[in-house]
């Protein structure tokens, strides 16, 4: 597997379409249920290459990543060749952003001297799409980008 296995509720949401990969493969729902029941590894083998399939498809279609952490905020852009990062440092180490209160207090606080602002672009490697997988791993997760535009305005002015 080059990314990770669908879990069992991401399956069970893509149903339809993993009925299609099946079909794609010549394989009936008789005969998944045979796999599944006698060649377990076979079936395995299958949701592996369905989940790599989605994943590639997924990846394509990034554009905007977000990862938040207690005191940070990592926003990603991802052009053609690099990404593009904004980041929040919050410096006062009692707020945590990851609650309520505290993603309140930022959105109150963001200008103030409380918040400190980086900016970095990072060339992909040759391998754009595990880059960007590996991100995701470590807790970034895919969005549409309104608070990477945000803070991009407000840094551009």
């Amino acid at each position: 597997m080059k990314y990770a296995r669908l879990t069992k509720e991401q399956l069970e949401e893509l149903h339809e379409e993993f009925i299609r990969f099946l079909a794609t493969q010549s394989i009936t729902g008789d005969e998944w249920k045979q796999l599944k029941e006698n060649k377990p590894q076979v079936a395995e083998a299958e949701i592996d290459v369905f989940s790599d399939l989605v994943w590639e498809g997924v990846l394509e279609k990034a554009e905007y990543l977000e990862n938040m952490a207690p005191q940070q905020l990592f926003l990603f852009k991802i052009n053609t060749d690099d990404m593009t990062l904004i980041a929040l440092k919050i410096m006062d180490n009692s707020k945590d952003i990851t609650t309520v209160e505290g993603y309140r207090w930022l959105q109150q606080h963001y200008a103030s001297e409380a918040v400190e602002f980086y900016t970095a672009t990072k060339t992909f490697s040759e391998d754009k799409k595990a880059d960007i997988f590996s991100l995701i791993e470590k807790g970034a997760i895919i969005t549409k980008g309104e608070l990477y535009r945000f803070f991009e305005k407000m840094i551009d002015a």
